[in-house]
C-alpha cells in the first residue's frame, strides 16, 4: 500500500501585495512546513485557494513543489475539477511534472449521478500512473462519496487513498488508505490504524500532530489540547485565517488572499492572535 506520510499540510499559497503568486514566499513556507513536522504538502488544494488560480499559476505552483521539495517531503497535487475534460488535462500536466500523487475532488457544484462520478474518475485514472487520493466533502461539493461508492471506486488503477472530510462516513474501506480531510478527525483516522491526515493547523502545530502520531497513549490528550484550534482557525475562511496567522509570526510577509476571500478584520484577527499567545507561538502583546 502506498504512504505518503502522516502530517500532510494543505498549504496556502502565498500572493503578494498586487495578487500574484509570491514563489519566494512559496518556497520559503515549504522549507519551513518540512522543518518544522509536516511529511507532505498537498499543494493547490482548497486551502491553497486552487479555484482562483489559472491553469498557468495552478501547474506553476505544482512544478515549483516538486522541483525545490523532491525528497526532502511528499508532494501532493490538487488537480480536481467539476468538468471532466479540465480535470484530466490538469491530471496530464501535472503527470508530466511528477509529484509523489495527485489529490481528486468528486465533481461539485454539477452534483453528477452516482454513474457520472465513477465515469469521471475513470476518465482521470486513464490520464495518469500516480497515485491518486479522493477527496470526499460534501460540505463543498454538494454529493457525498459514501463508502461503498469509495469501495467501487478503489477498483480503479491508481486510486489509492480518500481525504475523509465527512465525519458520518469515517470508516476503513476496502482498497483504501483513510487520511483525515479535517483536523479534528485525525485522533480518530489515527485509532483506526490508518496513516494521518490532509491538515490546516499543521501550518502552526505539525510537531504536536507529530506526537499524536508517535505518541497513541497521549493521543487524545493532545487532541484535546488543540481543539481551541481547531475552532479559532474557522473565525474566517481557512485560507485567510492561516495567512493571517503565518504573518503575525513572521513567517509570510503578508496575508494577501484572492477574492471573493478577504483578509481578516480586527475583530477576526484578535482571535487568530490570542490562539497563537495561548500557545506560545506569539508573545502577548502588552495592555
Amino acid at each position: 500500500m502506498v504512504e505518503f506520510g502522516s502530517i500532510l499540510t494543505a498549504m496556502v499559497t502565498p500572493f503578494d501585495a498586487d495578487g500574484r503568486v509570491d514563489e519566494d514566499a512559496a518556497v520559503a513556507l515549504m522549507h519551513h512546513l518540512a522543518e518544522h513536522g509536516s511529511d507532505g504538502l498537498v499543494i493547490c488544494g482548497t486551502t491553497g485557494e486552487a479555484s482562483t488560480l489559472t491553469d498557468e499559476e495552478h501547474l506553476g505552483m505544482i512544478r515549483l513543489a516538486v522541483e525545490e521539495m523532491r525528497g526532502r517531503c511528499t508532494i501532493v497535487a490538487g488537480v480536481g475539477s467539476n468538468d471532466t475534460r479540465h480535470a484530466v488535462h490538469l491530471t496530464e500536466r501535472a503527470t508530466e511534472i511528477g509529484p509523489d500523487a495527485l489529490l481528486h475532488v468528486n465533481p461539485y457544484y454539477n452534483r453528477p449521478s452516482r454513474r457520472g462520478i465513477v465515469r469521471h474518475y475513470e476518465e482521470v485514472c486513464r490520464a495518469t500512473d500516480l497515485p491518486i487520493v479522493l477527496y470526499n466533502i460534501p460540505q463543498r461539493t454538494g454529493s457525498d462519496m459514501p463508502n461503498d461508492l469509495l469501495a467501487e471506486l478503489a477498483q480503479l488503477e491508481n486510486i489509492v487513498a480518500v481525504k475523509q472530510a465527512n465525519a458520518a462516513n469515517l470508516a476503513k474501506v476496502d482498497g483504501l488508505r483513510i487520511y483525515a480531510g479535517n483536523d479534528d478527525l485525525l485522533v480518530d483516522v489515527l485509532d483506526m490504524g490508518e496513516p494521518g491526515g490532509v491538515l490546516t493547523a499543521s501550518h502552526f502545530f505539525a510537531e504536536e500532530m507529530r506526537q499524536m502520531v508517535d505518541e497513541p497513549e497521549r493521543r487524545r490528550e493532545i487532541d484535546a489540547g488543540l481543539k481551541d484550534v481547531y475552532k479559532d482557525m474557522t473565525v474566517a475562511p481557512l485560507a485567510c485565517a492561516i495567512k493571517a496567522g503565518l504573518t503575525m509570526l513572521g513567517i509570510l510577509p503578508g496575508a494577501t488572499p484572492r477574492l471573493p476571500y478577504v483578509e481578516l478584520d480586527e475583530e477576526e484577527q484578535g482571535v487568530i492572535r490570542s490562539m497563537l499567545e495561548r500557545h506560545g507561538l506569539l508573545q502577548a502583546s502588552r495592555a
